[in-house]
């Protein structure tokens, strides 16, 4: 049977610089933004590959599921009382996935791996590419995580015929070069799903010399914002209500005339 929904849900970003390829240093930097929040939360969302910056040194940073920064987030979830959720490299066998954990604080973990690649990165020539979508459920409400250059791929995240998430969430490294793009896509996204987006980036510059502007960001399903941050570290709650969500839904159907196909791929629901 379905929870219904909460009629608010706290979100927590972090925008944040990153220590280059330094897992220790990101991981206390982090802890100690976490503990500042200061106030109840329900989900805290960290950037992609939070503990490392956004590398292809895969074959050295690489960690396999259940060490240093899977028992990190198991710890910090429990501590905060909140689900977190960021991206980090994972190694499995012989391959390498940039994978995104959704980790409870009863320790009930899931996992998305990015499917879509940065080439112009060379991230396919290091990286595994993930085949599934996951729905995770928090307080009644449904969330789909997604990572950085997914969000150029509207057919990925598509929320029709049947309305499968209320909130879609991306982590990103984006290059202030596309940050445009980026604010541009996240605001689409929102409007063509009759879903909340949110988008935490980081800030700073990367070991590559890449600058990144932050513009983390909140959109209703309207393609209103209700948050928005330019390069400037950031520790941000903001309360998504689900009548809100509801009622502009029932008002304004369009997924009920959406297109019918489907994916290549599986889409997982955990509740």
């Amino acid at each position: 049977m379905e929870k219904t929904p909460a009629e608010e849900i706290s979100i927590t970003l972090i925008q944040s610089d990153l220590h280059w390829e330094n897992i220790s240093a990101n991981l206390a930097m982090f802890e100690e933004k976490i503990w500042q929040i200061g106030r109840n939360t329900d989900l805290i969302v960290l950037p992609e590959m939070f503990s490392t910056g956004f590398t292809m040194n895969a074959k050295n940073l690489a960690e396999p599921m259940n060490l240093t920064t899977f028992k990190w987030m198991r710890q910090q979830a429990a501590q905060a009382k909140a689900v977190i959720t960021g991206s980090y490299i994972v190694k499995e066998k012989d391959q390498y996935f940039n994978r995104l954990l959704w980790m409870p604080p009863d320790g009930n973990f899931t996992f998305y791996d990015k499917r879509h690649l940065f080439r112009m990165a060379g991230e396919h020539q290091y990286y595994a590419a993930g085949k599934n979508l996951v729905i995770n459920t928090l307080k009644g409400w449904r969330f789909c995580g997604l990572i950085c250059y997914d969000l150029r791929f509207p057919v990925w995240s598509r929320n029709a015929p049947m309305l499968k998430y209320d909130c879609l969430y991306y982590v990103a490294n984006w290059p202030q070069p596309r940050a445009n793009a980026w604010s541009a896509l996240l605001r689409a996204r929102a409007i063509e799903n009759l879903s909340y987006v949110v988008g935490v980036n980081r800030i700073g510059q990367d070991g590559n010399g890449v600058a990144y502007a932050g513009e983390s960001a909140v959109i209703d399903a309207r393609g209103s914002e209700l948050f928005y941050q330019k390069d400037t570290a950031t520790i941000a709650t903001v309360a998504l209500k689900y009548s809100e969500l509801a009622t502009f839904r029932e008002k304004f159907p369009a997924y009920l005339d959406a297109d019918n196909y489907e994916l290549l791929g599986e889409v997982s629901f955990n509740k």
